[in-house]
């Protein structure tokens, strides 16, 4: 979608005071009325300038360092000292603006950041052509996206589709939990996931093989090693491991094992995810309700360019249940495109239309539309 950049010469922007510091009382404390950040662009003026901090993201703060630059922070991170942005109006009346019609170029009649906002059905149409489209930009520009899988992606035979995205580089990083690596791996040693072989039907004794396979890989120290000793020789761990893809493992109260790549500390994980959020120029959450709202809480609902452009950050979300499409918009990633319908379906048709786009390329044809062709 394009951006509409605010006009700041609308008197109240113009008018507008630079924006109040006030010292953080102690480390991991706020001062008093501190503002509270959103996805959204959003701009500070500092010295009669008007700036967007960086690294964005919801539920924090900004930061202005002891270099003039501005940054967004998560409260555990303030030290005693920083200087926190403070006010309560987003209009930028007291010097902070939040654009909420960045991406809509029209006044909205409740322009504010809210949670509890959404509109999602499994009756609206999906345009798998734009989805497509979307995903070869971003690898044609060198982008970053992010992909966000339960283990329903593997429950639901699309592992080998998973696979073929991972292979052909439309995955910048995976994030997950055990259960993810865990099952993917037990298909690739026993063929089995959490028992069940590929027809869904249950096997004796299957019940135990995600164990046997959490002990294989911990023999081997981590995955990583048993990808190179050939106890694991497929799936989508393998390919990430073979194609040098980061991957996020996050661990869980309920975690069998876990696999030794698990990060088992809930902030050590959190950091970890979010190294790769800020780096993210588009998201796909698949099949998890909790990672998808955990990562959309770390995404801005934008992608600043190097060129000082902004962009929407494409944001798909996939389940069978319309009820976690609609919490992850209701916490505030207003953004997200909800596809409700299972994750083997929407791996398998998206695979499809991006197979035909790429077999065109290869063909000479025309190439691929671009995004606002088909809007």
């Amino acid at each position: 979608m394009p951006f509409y950049p605010p006009d700041f010469s609308r008197p109240l922007l113009a008018s507008a005071p630079d924006a109040r510091f006030v010292p953080a009382p102690a480390d991991g404390v706020l001062p008093d009325g501190f503002f509270s950040s959103t996805n959204l662009p959003t701009y500070v003026k500092v010295r009669g300038e008007w700036r967007m901090p960086r690294e964005p993201r919801m539920d924090s703060v900004i930061l202005l360092d002891a270099d003039g630059v501005l940054w967004t922070r998560e409260m555990r991170r303030v030290k005693g000292g920083d200087r926190v942005a403070v006010g309560l109006a987003e209009d930028g009346r007291e010097g902070i603006f939040v654009h909420a019609t960045a991406f809509t170029g029209e006044p909205a009649a409740d322009p504010e950041f809210k949670f509890m906002a959404s509109e999602v059905s499994r009756e609206k149409p999906v345009d798998y052509s734009v989805l497509a489209n979307l995903l070869l930009e971003e690898r044609d520009r060198g982008g970053y996206p992010v992909w966000v899988c339960g283990p329903a992606l593997v429950h639901s035979r699309a592992r080998n589709d998973m696979v073929w995205f991972i292979e052909n580089g439309f995955v910048g990083a995976m994030l997950a939990g055990n259960a993810v690596a865990v099952h993917d791996i037990e298909a690739s040693i026993f063929g089995t996931t959490l028992g069940m072989t590929g027809q869904g039907e249950a096997t004796s004794g299957g019940h135990g093989a995600h164990m046997r396979a959490i002990n294989r890989v911990r023999a081997s120290g981590s995955i990583a090693n048993a990808v190179a000793d050939g106890t694991i020789t497929d799936g989508i761990m393998h390919a990430l491991v073979t194609h040098r893809i980061p991957f996020v493992l996050t661990g869980s109260i309920r975690d069998d094992g876990p696999l030794p790549d698990v990060i088992t500390d809930a902030l050590e994980a959190q950091d970890a995810m979010r190294a790769h959020a800020v780096k993210a120029t588009m998201a796909i959450l698949i099949a998890t309700a909790l990672h998808a709202i955990a990562t959309g809480n770390m995404l801005p609902a934008f992608v600043g360019e190097t060129d000082g452009t902004v962009r929407e950050l494409a944001t798909i979300c996939v389940d069978s249940a319309e009820f976690v499409v609609s919490k992850l918009k209701d916490r505030g990633t207003h953004q997200a495109f909800g596809v409700v319908t299972n994750a083997q379906d929407f791996m398998h048709i998206l695979r499809l239309y991006l197979e035909r786009e790429l077999d065109q390329r290869r063909a000479g044809a025309a190439p691929a539309r671009r995004l606002a062709e088909t809007r």
